[in-house]
């Protein structure tokens, strides 16, 4: 079992057109909206794949129903906590170059008392089992939140893969109990840092830095150059199949359903990398939190190039 626990999560609503002018009337080619946030998307992709998940978190009960029947229709056990009002909307504004705005909506209120309940619906992890925590908090909770289910899950002996950004992201790397992964992209890390992180090698610096501090793996999301792996005994880069059509909504939250259930397999880094990288490029065919076939992916996942980190550094 997987546990996939996300504190605020989305409808996403994606619009297709042409061309965004801001100030002008633009009409739409389609619109369509899916049940979405970083852990309902791991959840969904880790369903796909064949791997025995659960949801777990916040979710507004007004407009749950999209929730409950991607959940019902995916096997995802459903142990989200309902909480008053509705879950927000994320507006994807896709242009058929690519280029994707986000408008990210408010949404419900949640208090120390529905952190609790989630936390206490924690104690089904068992000792071994993978969690991934990710996505944003809703604003009322304090940055510490993430950081406090980390640690609970952790004390139940739950391996823990985390995706946030921003104070929880800071929060919890300041605290006690550190997660065995982590995947930021290069702008969380200067974030994080402080840093100018355009010169290669110190982008690896900071990723070796966070290994140093007790992670068991970093992956530095690159976009379209793929991402970096590291952990202290290896390291590589991996680049992506060049895909030209499919939305990027989702593709960071596939690699991350991709390296934990490499995880799962145990497999090595240099499979790990792979698998994590065709996950990302399998969900561009498809819109939504969705993989294709699993043959697809393992095509893809094959096609990744995988580069020793001091060539990548080099430019070699």
């Amino acid at each position: 079992m997987i546990h996939c626990i996300g504190l605020n999560p989305a409808i996403d609503q994606t619009v297709t057109l042409d061309r965004l002018e801001p100030g002008a009337v633009v009409r739409a080619r389609s619109v369509r909206q899916d049940p979405g946030g970083k852990a309902v998307n791991v959840a969904s992709v880790l369903a796909d794949w064949g791997m025995a998940a659960t949801a777990h978190g916040l979710l507004g009960q007004d407009n749950a129903a999209v929730f409950q029947a991607l959940f019902a229709q995916k096997g995802i056990t459903d142990r989200m906590i309902r909480v008053p009002g509705a879950t927000r909307t994320n507006i994807k504004i896709l242009e058929q170059d690519g280029r994707t705005t986000d408008v990210n909506l408010p949404g419900f209120d949640a208090d120390a008392a529905a952190l609790d309940r989630v936390r206490a619906g924690l104690d089904v992890a068992q000792a071994g089992e993978l969690a991934v925590v990710s996505g944003s908090q809703p604003a009322a909770l304090p940055p510490e939140a993430t950081a406090a289910l980390i640690a609970a899950l952790t004390a139940r002996g739950a391996r823990v893969v985390m995706d946030v950004s921003g104070a929880p992201l800071r929060a919890a790397l300041a605290s006690d109990t550190l997660p065995f992964a982590i995947k930021p992209n290069r702008h969380e890390l200067e974030e994080l840092t402080g840093a100018d992180l355009s010169d290669r090698a110190d982008l690896v610096g900071a990723a070796r830095d966070l290994l140093a501090r007790g992670i068991g793996l970093v992956v530095v999301s690159l976009g379209t150059e793929g991402a970096l792996f590291l952990t202290a005994d290896d390291a590589v880069q991996a680049r992506p199949v060049a895909l030209s059509t499919g939305s990027a909504v989702g593709a960071g939250d596939a690699m991350v359903a991709g390296l934990t259930a490499a995880l799962a397999e145990k497999l090595p880094l240099p499979d790990l990398a792979r698998q994590a990288t065709g996950f990302s490029g399998a969900k561009l065919q498809n819109p939504g939190p969705h993989l294709p076939s699993r043959d697809a992916v393992r095509d893809l996942a094959a096609q990744v190039a995988l580069i020793p980190l001091a060539d990548w550094i080099t430019g070699a």
